[in-house]
């Protein structure tokens, strides 16, 4: 399928989708929302694809939403940003956090507002040495939105939640890894080599038990102690069903790589 504002390529058992504005900054349009959208459900329903890799073209990974959509003529009413999260923002947000399959993020240059949080909404993330990660809604006399609110004080903590969010300072790559932001810091130009790799990884290992993982490792945030225990327990059961477990166990006792189906 060829598409406008992405570039979408399967191989190696995982599905690559390229942010594709870069005179834009591969900033959001309407356009751009659904051709992602459009893209990720494709990747969800296709069987053959066992992880996802997200990323930009040119020199930056995305800077949020294109603010020439967002120019008001004086006396027009201001747009309802609370419509747009609702019908745009968070539907894409869910989406990859509800996807069975990982997803890896690979930031290249600046990730800012709407860009950032896309982001940290992936289940790994990496990032170039020269990324820079910009919570600028601060500057807009806005809200941290796309699940800013929600994953910022999980990744790092309530006090450097607030300072990303009050401040809008550039924070770099490398301070991004060490506070637990990302994942990782990679030098530049070994970022896309990295990201395919990992992703290239995961495609190998166990679909059913990594979407299991990542569905219990999402959980605990509306969850107390027990109640965690008991959705490992139920996870924990679905998994040790399914042939790729047995599989997994016959490949180390035979001392041989395994063979995962998905089933």
């Amino acid at each position: 399928m060829t598409y406008k504002t992405i570039l979408y390529e399967v191989a190696e058992g995982f599905a690559s989708i390229t942010l594709n504005r870069p005179e834009k900054l591969n900033a959001f349009t309407a356009e751009l929302h659904g051709e992602l959208r459009e893209a990720i459900a494709s990747a969800a329903e296709d069987v053959d694809i066992r992880a996802l890799l997200l990323t930009g073209a040119g020199r930056g990974f995305c800077a949020g939403q294109d603010l020439n959509d967002r120019a008001t003529a004086p006396g027009k009413a201001p747009p309802d940003l609370g419509h747009t999260l609702d019908s745009l923002y968070n539907p894409l947000i869910r989406s990859l956090r509800a996807l069975p399959k990982p997803v890896v993020c690979a930031v290249n240059g600046v990730a800012a507002g709407a860009g950032a949080n896309l982001a940290l909404a992936c289940d790994i993330v990496l990032a170039a040495r020269s990324a820079r990660f910009i919570q600028a809604f601060c500057r807009l006399g806005l809200v941290p939105d796309s699940g800013g609110t929600y994953f910022l004080p999980r990744l790092v903590g309530h006090a450097r939640a607030l300072g990303l969010a009050l401040l809008g300072e550039p924070l770099s790559a490398e301070r991004a890894a060490e506070i637990g932001l990302i994942w990782q810091c990679v030098d530049d130009d070994k970022l896309a080599a990295e990201a395919r790799k990992l992703a290239g990884l995961l495609a190998a290992l166990p679909p059913v038990g990594l979407a299991l993982i990542k569905r219990a490792i999402n959980a605990p945030s509306a969850n107390d102690l027990d109640r965690q225990l008991d959705l490992e327990r139920d996870l924990q059961r679905i998994a040790g069903r399914t042939e790729d477990y047995r599989e997994g166990v016959n490949a180390f006792l035979q001392k041989r790589k395994a063979s995962f189906k998905g089933r």
